[in-house]
């Protein structure tokens, strides 16, 4: 074994360790300043996210038109069906997409809801 081979077993689980350790830090520090600043840190934890299905179920949908162009054009424009870059470019491209489509309708949602009279 070499010098590299051997640190993996131990820096994996150091790693792991360090990265439970920071995120619980973080949420005590998050919440103690709540607290100071006079917010109950239950209520923050139990918001509503009314745009959540949608947001995935667009990020999903664009996924899956971006594997479906991309399987079409591998498969009847280059005929090269080992280029796995074009795939995740195009899962990528579509979920992406799909992402945007998702902050423009929750945009024009929270700007109806702001100006009623403006439509």
């Amino acid at each position: 074994m070499n010098g590299a081979e051997m640190l993996i077993p131990i820096l994996v689980p150091l790693g792991m360790f360090a990265m439970i350790f920071g995120i619980i830090y973080l949420r005590t520090r998050q919440n103690l300043a709540m607290i100071e600043k006079g917010m109950n840190p239950k209520e923050f934890a139990n918001r509503p996210a009314p745009y959540r299905n949608l947001k995935w179920g667009l990020l999903l949908v664009g996924s899956g038109i971006g594997l479906t162009l991309a399987y079409i054009i591998t498969q009847y424009v280059i005929h090269d069906t080992e280029d796995p870059a074009l795939w995740f470019a195009f899962i990528a491209i579509g979920g992406g997409l799909g992402l945007i489509q998702s902050y423009r309708i929750e945009k024009k949602e929270v700007l109806d809801k702001e100006n009623p009279s403006i439509q």
